[in-house]
Order: structure tokens, then sequence, then C-alpha cells
């Protein structure tokens, strides 16, 4: 294959979060400091610097577009969350805020935006594109113990009851029906309709990170006591799969949702989730020369993307014989990878505060 780099850019700071526009054309970085830089995909060019917040920012959203959303297609709407606990909204082909939720003085850490969402009650195909278009999606945000629903212009759809510990992460099921709230303790699967709680799930310690199975079957949990923990709500199983060298925050499923690559120490553990699930198997160990910092597998395609904290970051198809494709050594550690919505560009941001963007074809 080919696979080379397309441009790079410098942050002021720690590259904390990256994320592609849904149409692909812009690239959102956000840096520790607390600014966010929109790049134009193809060059690499500056489009727009914000100011969001002067304190640090945590976390980057934009809002879906598909074909049953037409309306708010046309218009590329960012969410940032930062530690002056606010929430802010940005018109991309502008770069003006557009609107702003202050949720407190708790850093806001995780934002969501529903995604596929399924339109209760509707009778025909028309009016459930008509209501979802109508309607649109929720923006999940958390701040400390917080958790609140917030509609595109910024106002408060639904606040949450306070979760008794501080919220970890968050993470919406595929079909947009639920999203999943985690803190010391818990996890807890929050209804998007009724805004009340459809499961909870009790767990012993902390979590620092969530993600579903593309499929929808699998809710996964990265733990501090070094350990993958593994829901399938819908048939009441858990599976727990420990010994890992450190705790646990790199998740990702692969989109047929076989396969699940996680961090916690060295080597990427990549497990099969087919059939039963990865309980009693052993994983495939994707080596690397030190611990783990992030992974990432592609949204419609097999390759999967590993950083460790030695600055290497390594191309992966964990299902050939010879599953390594390319490497590459980077001045500093990866922290955050990002796949473009074609699979055809991944974003690599570092410690250092330098975003590189790879081509692959």
């Amino acid at each position: 294959m080919n696979f080379a780099k397309h441009w790079a850019a410098t942050l002021d700071d720690y590259a904390i979060d990256l994320a592609w526009s849904p149409d692909g054309s812009l690239l959102a970085a956000a840096s520790a400091a607390g600014g966010v830089t929109l790049y134009d995909a193809a060059m690499g060019a500056v489009k727009h610097t914000l100011a969001a917040h002067e304190n640090g920012a945590n976390a980057l959203a934009w809002i879906p577009s598909d074909s049953q959303r037409s309306a708010l297609s046309a218009q590329l709407l960012l969410a940032t969350g930062g530690q002056d606990g606010c929430v802010r909204f940005w018109d991309a082909s502008t770069g003006a805020q557009t609107a702003e939720a202050k949720l407190g003085n708790a850093w806001v850490e995780h934002l969501a935006w529903q995604v596929g969402r399924v339109v209760p009650n509707a009778p025909s195909s028309e009016d459930s594109e008509r209501r979802v278009r109508d309607n649109p999606p929720y923006l999940f945000a958390a701040a400390g113990r917080k958790l609140v629903a917030l509609k595109a212009d910024g106002s408060v759809a639904h606040t949450f009851p306070d979760a008794p510990k501080t919220i970890s992460a968050l993470a919406w099921q595929p079909n947009g029906s639920a999203v999943a709230a985690a803190c010391f303790g818990q996890v807890v699967v929050w209804d998007a309709a009724t805004f009340t709680a459809q499961k909870e799930f009790t767990y012993g310690n902390a979590i620092y990170a969530l993600t579903w199975s593309p499929d929808g079957r699998w809710l996964v949990a990265g733990c501090h006591d070094n350990a993958v923990h593994l829901w399938v709500p819908a048939e009441d199983l858990e599976l727990h799969m420990s010994g890992y060298e450190t705790r646990l925050k790199e998740l990702s499923f692969s989109h047929d949702s076989k396969w699940l690559a996680t961090g916690g120490g060295r080597d990427v553990c990549v497990w099969d989730c087919a059939g039963a699930g990865p309980e009693g198997r052993e994983p495939l160990q994707l080596p690397q020369t030190s611990r783990t910092t992030a992974v990432a597998f592609q949204r419609s395609h097999s390759l999967l993307a590993t950083g460790d904290g030695g600055g290497v970051f390594t191309l992966w198809a964990p299902t050939r014989k010879n599953p390594m494709v390319a490497e590459v050594k980077m001045p500093s550690p990866a922290t955050k990878f990002a796949w473009s919505a074609d699979d055809a560009l991944l974003a690599v941001g570092t410690e250092q505060g330098s975003v590189y963007v790879f081509r692959t074809a």
C-alpha cells in the first residue's frame, strides 16, 4: 500500500484532541493550552483559529451529518469543552461562536454527539427522516459529576442526577438510542428519548475509557485495575480480562465488531470478540518499543494504528500473517489518532504539539 506524510502542523501545546469534520474537509485540533485550530484537509492550511477556552481545552466533537439530516449538513458545527466549565459551539465555515453553555466550575472533559438515531413511532421512512431532520441530535456533555443533554443551539434539554463520582467516560450506543456514562464504581446506560436509566452496571474500581462495538453488542471499559471489562447489555453477560501491565485507557473496535484492540502495556492486545467473546482466548499481541499511548482502527477498513511512548507509530493489518504494514518514528509520543470518514487520511497528535496527517491508499 501507499503510505506517506501528507502535511504537518504545530500547536502551542500538547495535542489533547483531534477530530475530522463529517465531510472530511476540515481537521480540528485542540491544544492543552486552550486554543482550537481548524485545518484544511487538502493542504493543511489554517482555516480558522478559535480562542476556545482560556484556561485549557479538553474535548472536541463535530455534529454528525448524514442523508437524514440535510438541514444540518449545510452547517459544519463544532462543539468544544474546556477547563472553564463551558461548552462552546462554532460555525466552522466562519469560525464564529454560535452558542455557549456554562455547566459550572468543573472542567468539561467529555463531549459526545448523538449518532444514528432511532426515531420511535414513525409510521413511514419519509416521516422518520423528517422527524430526525427537524429535531437535531443531542450533545451529551460531562463536567465533574454533572451530565447534561444539550441542543445544537446551546440550550439544555435535560440535566441528569449528579453521578456519585466524577464522570470519566461517555460512549453512544451506535444506533443513538442510549449513551453510557462511567464513573468510579459504575456505568449507567441512559435512554436518549426518556432520559431514564436503561441499565446500571457496578464495577469496583475506576473506569478510564468506554467504547461500544459497532454492532452495539459489546460495551467495553478500560479500568484502573489493569483490566478490561465487557458487558453484553442485551444478554446480561459480563466478561473480564485482567493481567495488563498498567491501567488501561486505550480501546478500539474494528468496523465489523470482531476485533478489540487494547493498550495497557507495551504490546497491543487484539482480542477476538466473535461468538462467545474473548474471555479464555489468547489475544494477538502486536509488539512495540514501550508503553502503548494510543490505538485506533479504521472506520470502515481493517488497518489498526498504534503509538507508543518512544514516539513510534505503527500501522497493522492484524489478520495478516505478517501484520506490520508501516512504521514511523516521531519526535514525541502520539496522544491521539483520528481517521477521516473515508479512511484515506490519518491524523496523529503528539505530546509536543505536532500534528501529522498521513495519506493511505
